[in-house]
């Protein structure tokens, strides 16, 4: 399962309804647009800053209701969808403020930092989602926001060393410290007892959180209730697969296979029936 900020909710998946799987695409497609100018290509530093803050004039043009500088076509769409549906340009601006910050901060120093990146970085589509399904209540918004988070940070539990080799790492510092975890774990990809304990906490830390927001793929109606409920599984059935590696994500990166779709269709129908998700938390703290 590859949990990106950008996709943490589903893109113009079938069980989307139809009528809102354009709209879908081209909140994707924007926010797809602002990360590879952040994150693809041979560009330095200052130029995909100058990139975003000309992306960042598209998002001003829409607000204005002018024609955008850069890439017309796109900004032309995303006028019409925030039109027709009175969506907030708010989440954009945060994700495009997100993607600037990736180009140069490569550490976190403790939670309340790295919370306020995936505040920016992983919540906005999700936010715009429940504005497309009318259902932008404040106990959905952070029902989704708890979702999106814990998503991101599945994200960046399965791919320490594929982040590392980005130079960046995205545990917080604090928490290495505390565990008596170093760089050279990563570098060298030690998984020791150190190890062990830091991602374990880490993993319940995760948990603990998609669980708190997953009463909101109970509440939403149809469909798309039942593909939240799978979202969330899918998230949990990655940290299973951490654990069963014994948190070994260097050698045993978790990918989902065909097996783990089917324990996680399963699940997402228990969850569906039941209004629950059916999960053990063990405390942080433990």
């Amino acid at each position: 399962m590859e949990v990106d900020h950008y996709e943490n909710f589903p893109v113009a998946s079938v069980l989307l309804p139809k009528r809102l799987r354009a709209p879908v695409g081209v909140i994707y497609h924007v926010a797809r647009t602002a990360d590879d100018i952040a994150d693809e290509g041979v560009f330095e530093p200052a130029e995909r800053h100058a990139r975003l803050a000309d992306f960042r004039a598209g998002l001003d043009a829409v607000a204005a209701g002018e024609p955008a500088p850069v890439h017309p076509m796109l900004f032309e769409k995303l006028a019409g969808t925030v039109a027709q549906y009175g969506l907030p340009l708010g989440p954009f601006y945060d994700l495009v403020s997100a993607f600037d910050q990736d180009i140069d901060t490569t550490r976190y120093a403790d939670w309340p930092a790295l919370m306020d990146y995936c505040r920016r970085s992983a919540n906005p589509v999700g936010r715009l989602m429940l504005h497309l399904f009318d259902a932008s209540t404040p106990e959905n918004l952070a029902d989704s926001d708890a979702i999106c988070t814990a998503l991101q940070l599945i994200n960046f539990w399965q791919d320490v060393g594929i982040d590392w080799k980005k130079s960046r790492i995205y545990l917080p510092l604090s928490d290495l410290e505390r565990f008596g975890v170093t760089e050279r774990h990563i570098n060298e990809q030690i998984c020791d007892d150190a190890w062990r304990a830091l991602m374990r906490h880490e993993v319940d830390h995760a948990r603990a959180m998609i669980v708190g927001g997953a009463p909101l793929a109970v509440r939403m109606p149809g469909r798309f209730g039942l593909e939240l409920c799978s979202v969330v599984h899918g998230g949990l059935r990655i940290l299973e697969k951490i654990e069963q590696a014994d948190y070994d994500v260097f050698r045993k990166r978790p990918v989902l296979k065909g097996p783990d779709w089917v324990v996680i269709g399963v699940r997402s129908l228990a969850m569906r029936l039941r209004g629950r998700v059916g999960v053990q938390l063990r405390s942080v703290e433990s």
